[in-house]
């Protein structure tokens, strides 16, 4: 009756998911499901569902996956005599859908076999299974379902809790031992009376798992009709692919050169033999796939002999090149892997085979071929333009594999020697056939000797003669963005090259100005010594062509610039900087004082020019402790501009986001000289936190109290107090607004404002009226599924319940040490479980599983501190955890362990028990998403 009961409800369940209603109907019917799966009943019920000819199908595939599922992780429920009649419901179970479907066919296969590796009594599976399934042609296919998922079960499946010991002596036993068994029995079957090409798949594929799972020697397979069958099989439609499947594992298992020479005897003469298939299927690009793939293999695998044997082994060479030459791009790449390894080891050497030499220059050509635009550029839109882009550097890799063999030199003349007789072809010339040596130059260009004087040059002195199609200047920019090493080398081609980047600003394509802005960033920040002569020319620019860049391209310029300023002597630089930030900061002040509000326009350009400012500041960094006489007052002056600024406009987020991002280059700029201006700016850091929530306001606080928490000025104490109080009052007026997941912003940037006072400033933290308001707006931070947010919450805690003040007073402590614990103790007395309910629903959930030390430490605490108010919380929380997230036998475990540990005052055994939890833990949720 009670298996009755359970069929009915199963069915239930199964049936919502069909219907697909509401969330909450389809979690309870989850939630049932997976609890069903972990009661005992689950294996007579199974059994009867499995068998039951009225059972509709969803009912029969679950309990196909549970059994699978029970196998793995609930063997213990059975008693011993009752496995052996679980191991014959299966098989019959097995025999009965042997027409389908093939879901339960796998699933059941998948369960003997987990079965056979927990049950040493049953003295030979395999044999069995043969001789229960192999006589039979109708059986024939699921046994060779099963034979292809043994060895990948039994090797892949470490969920299985067996010991090492006992896995290694079963695992010889199932696959080791039943190796030539194998083979026999893939033999009779692969040219049997009647077999169908369905079934020879079937054969191939369970080879390929056997070789896989390192089972077969490759020289018992080659005394085998398999061997010759592999090959075979290639001219057959049906089978090509499992074939190619069959050769390449047969290859790769033979990577121990010395210990298979007699097998490569027999292997590759078959694969040389197959070269004349290319030209053979060459319409056929499924085909060519296939043997690129083989050839491919072989030439990595045997990439030792081919170096040591040059003459005998250079067909698989000629073979791979010809699948490198052919025009599919996606089969292409398979034979990238190799020619990157073959031209690692001949890289190494002092000379080169002449064979090796004309396939690298043959690749060269080949790859600069694909490198071409199609010559409808419109046939390419979309993600198929995307994928094109994305590849073609891809082949620029092999091209610097080229370089590797016929030295760089060598390339780049090839590739200058490509653009020069098609620019001599005039206006014939396609810009393809220019495009793609120039793109094949930058590919190379890092690998160029910056003392080079034979090919670069050529290349320099050949850009300003190039089309001035998009496409070209867009390709040649590039090629200066990456050879801006060698042209540090060479100053003189700087003024030249600046004319040429100049001239790309001007160009009405968006690429190609990015393309400009691009050199210029590396020109400057590579050739920055020989720059600053141009500074002045630089900052015309920006006022003139600069105002009609976008801003990408802009940002860039400055970017530039800031080089150019980081290589000049201090008193200089500071000066330079200080004429590019007063444009930028004489903009901010304008609209702060403008007595009717700003356009969108307006303020759209004060963002880009404070965001200019910020990376101008970040690549300059600083001038130390004592500023250059410059920027002493620099400081104070920014700082009044900006103030101004954000008391009339920073209700706007995206300004405040930009000036607090400027405050903070501002900062690690003026260092300590900042000091005198940093309580007015964490007091307007407060004000404007308050009005906006806006997090950006925060997270500059913080680091203003990072750099200048251990001051001891009063003024800048009181304005750190009071956005510490102001803050927190607002992150709890907005967490009653929304929830903690809707601000993950705001928490992480209060969460570490909050780290860094209790490691700078505890006073503030501890001895403030809002310290306990503090302790719960961050305990919100441990319900957010956010790695960093959570990390830092707990980074938060652990620093709070292991602060020195919990430790037993001793005559030498801080006499304020004795207040911070109190506060500890009266606000943990408030909060203790709750907080212990958001710890423990975190660590058997969404916690990232690096947050498990951290909570040892803050049980660790608990334990030491709060010890009889643990265990009540303990008790109450654990209720609330649910049951498919930990079972209870291990809540049960875990409260008994951390009440020995508190009773003998073993603290440091808390550790083990929580340990202990979340593996019991880790198991129940990793088993919920496997067989769900």
């Amino acid at each position: 009756m009670a298996n009755h009961d359970n069929i009915q409800t199963l069915l239930s369940a199964l049936d919502v998911f069909s219907r697909a209603p509401d969330k909450a109907s389809l979690e309870r019917a989850n939630s049932w499901l997976q609890d069903f799966q972990h009661s005992p009943q689950s294996w007579e019920t199974c059994d009867l569902l499995l068998l039951s000819p009225e059972a509709p199908p969803a009912a029969k595939i679950f309990a196909a996956q549970t059994f699978r599922t029970k196998v793995t992780y609930d063997l213990n429920q059975l008693d011993p005599e009752k496995i052996s009649a679980t191991r014959n419901t299966l098989l019959t179970a097995l025999e009965t859908y042997q027409s389908g479907p093939r879901t339960i066919i796998v699933q059941l296969s998948l369960a003997i076999a987990g079965l056979a590796l927990q049950l040493p009594s049953w003295e030979n599976p395999v044999r069995t299974v043969i001789d229960s399934f192999g006589r039979n042609p109708a059986t024939v296919p699921i046994l060779l379902e099963f034979l292809t998922l043994l060895p990948e079960e039994v090797s892949g499946n470490t969920r299985i809790p067996i010991t090492d010991n006992e896995y290694r002596e079963r695992s010889a036993q199932l696959l080791t031992s039943n190796s030539k068994l194998i083979l026999e029995v893939l033999s009779m079957y692969i040219n049997a009376s009647g077999v169908t090409p369905a079934v020879q798949s079937q054969v191939f594929n369970c080879l390929y798992s056997w070789l896989a799972a390192g089972e077969i020697g490759v020289m018992d397979l080659a005394e085998t009709p398999l061997f010759a069958c592999a090959f075979e099989a290639l001219a057959s439609e049906e089978l090509f692919d499992a074939a190619v499947d069959v050769i390449c594992q047969i290859v790769h298992e033979t990577q121990e050169i010395d210990d298979n020479m007699p097998a490569i005897e027999f292997i590759v003469p078959r694969i040389i033999e197959l070269k004349t298939q290319i030209t053979t299927n060459y319409e056929d690009p499924d085909k060519i796939k296939g043997y690129a793939r083989i050839f491919s293999e072989a030439g990595e695998t045997y990439r030792s002999l081919i170096l040591q044997h040059t003459e005998t082994f250079f067909p698989l060479v000629e073979a791979i090149g010809e699948c490198s030459a052919y025009p599919d791009l996606d089969i292409v790449p398979i034979t990238f892997p190799f020619w990157m390894r073959l031209a690692q080891n001949l890289g190494k050497k002092s000379s080169v085979s002449p064979l090796f030499i004309e396939a690298y220059k043959s690749l060269m050509t080949v790859i600069i071929k694909h490198l071409h635009f199609p010559a409808d550029t419109s046939s390419l839109t979309g993600q198929d333009a995307d994928d094109f882009r994305s590849f073609r550097h891809v082949m620029g890799d092999t091209l610097k594999d080229c370089c590797f063999v016929l030295r760089t030199e060598t390339c780049l003349l090839a590739a200058y020697q490509l653009i020069s007789n098609a620019l001599a072809r005039g206006s014939t010339v396609s810009w393809q056939e220019i495009e793609a040596p120039l793109f094949a130059m930058r590919s190379m260009g890092a690998e160029i000797d910056p003392e080079d004087n034979s090919a670069v040059p050529k290349i320099i002195d050949l850009i300003p003669s190039l089309p001035s199609h998009p496409r070209v200047r867009y390709a040649a920019l590039l090629i200066i963005s990456r050879y801006t090493e060698w042209i540090n080398a060479h100053p003189q081609y700087i003024p030249f090259q600046l004319q040429y980047i100049s001239a790309g600003f001007e160009d009405t394509d968006p690429e190609v100005v990015a393309a400009a802005g691009q050199a210029l960033k590396y020109m400057c920040q590579d050739c920055k010594q020989h720059l600053t002569d141009f500074l002045p020319t630089l900052h015309t620019f920006l006022t003139t062509t600069g105002t009609k860049l976008i801003q990408d391209d802009r940002r860039q310029v400055y970017e530039a610039i800031a080089y150019v300023i980081s290589a000049m002597p201090m008193n200089r630089a500071a000066e330079s900087l200080k004429t590019f930030a007063l444009d930028i900061l004489a903009q901010v002040h304008a609209v702060s004082t403008k007595p009717v509000p700003p356009t969108k326009a307006e303020i759209d350009e004060i963002g880009n020019g404070l965001e200019n400012l910020e990376v101008m500041l970040h690549v300059i960094q600083g001038y130390g402790e004592d500023l250059p006489p410059a920027c002493q007052n620099t400081g104070q002056e920014a700082w009044l501009v900006f103030d101004n600024f954000l008391s009339n406009y920073g209700l706007n987020f995206d300004l405040a986001e930009r000036s607090t991002r400027v405050l903070r280059r501002g900062i690690d700029l003026f260092s300590k000289s900042a000091l005198p201006i940093a309580p007015s700016v964490v007091h307007r850091m407060s004000v404007a936190f308050e009005a906006t929530g806006y997090p950006s306001f925060l997270w500059i606080a913080g680091k203003i109290i990072g750099r200048y928490g251990n001051e001891t000025d009063p003024a800048l104490k009181n304005s750190i107090l009071e956005i510490f109080e102001r803050s927190t009052s607002k992150v709890a007026s907005l967490l009653e607004q929304k929830s903690a997941g809707e601000i993950p912003d705001v928490l992480e940037d209060y969460l570490q404002m909050l780290l860094q006072l209790i490691s700078l400033a505890p006073d503030i933290l501890f001895l403030s009226s809002s310290f306990a308001l503090a302790f719960r707006c961050a305990m919100a931070g441990l319900t957010v599924v956010h790695s960093d947010i959570i990390f830092a919450t707990l980074d938060l805690f652990r620093s709070i319940l292991t602060h020195d003040c919990m430790e037993p007073p001793l005559p030498s402590i801080p006499a304020k040490y004795p207040m911070y614990a109190a506060v500890i103790r009266d606000t943990m007395s408030k909060e203790g479980s709750k907080f212990l309910e958001y710890v423990l629903k975190g660590f058997v959930g969404d916690f990232p599983e690096d947050a498990a030390s951290t909570v040892v430490s803050i049980f660790r605490s608990l334990a030491a501190y709060f010890p009889n108010p643990l265990l009540v919380w303990l008790r109450q929380v654990l209720v609330l955890l649910p049951v498919t997230s930990v079972p209870n036998e291990s809540k049960a475990q875990l409260l008994q362990e951390v009440t020995n540990a508190v009773n003998t005052r073993q603290y440091d055994k808390v550790k083990y028990a929580i340990l202990a939890f979340d593996r019991a833990s880790r198991k129940t949720r990793h088993r919920r998403r496997t067989t769900m």
